[in-house]
């Protein structure tokens, strides 16, 4: 389980990079909660890059930040496709640089065969389209939060330190 100084650390390297660059951040999250958007404000001057954001938990919030419905039935919510419409809603909704999105499930109930405990997405959109990851914890709900929230923040510092 990563520890709560290294994610803030994390967070940190990554505001550092945007604010470099001059580029703003908003979040889309399901499945942490929040996690990602506390992890960011835990580092003193985040609001020069971090502009906020929203925790979609149910499919109406994510249909609000521009998740088409039909995209919903056809993937399910904890799906890439749901992912990368989370990261470009919210990036388009909050007129940010960049858009980082995290759906998955938690647990420990809510998974299937197709879809077990543990399986989450995480998104990032910028000006150089959308890309996202899978992952598939196989931990507690809490240590999968924190684990779904640190692939977010490297994924969203790995884009931002690319070309601009």
């Amino acid at each position: 389980m990563p520890e709560q100084r290294e994610l803030v650390s994390l967070a940190a390297d990554l505001l550092a990079v945007l604010k470099q660059r001059r580029r703003r951040l908003a979040v889309a999250e399901s499945c942490t909660g929040g996690l990602v958007g506390h992890l960011l404000t835990e580092v003193p001057g985040s609001s020069d890059v971090f502009v906020g954001g929203a925790i979609t938990y149910d499919n109406q919030l994510k249909r609000q930040i521009g998740v088409d419905e039909g995209l919903l039935e056809k993937e399910g919510a904890v799906s890439s496709a749901v992912a990368e419409a989370m990261a470009t809603g919210i990036r388009k909704h909050t007129g940010t640089s960049l858009g980082l999105a995290v759906t998955g499930i938690a647990g420990p109930n809510g998974g299937s065969e197709a879809k077990p405990v543990g399986l989450t997405y995480v998104a990032i959109a910028d000006d150089d389209g959308v890309v996202s990851e899978e992952h598939i914890w196989q931990a507690d709900r809490s240590t999968n939060k924190q684990l779904s929230a640190q692939a977010a923040l490297r994924l969203a510092l790995n884009r931002a330190r690319g070309p601009s």
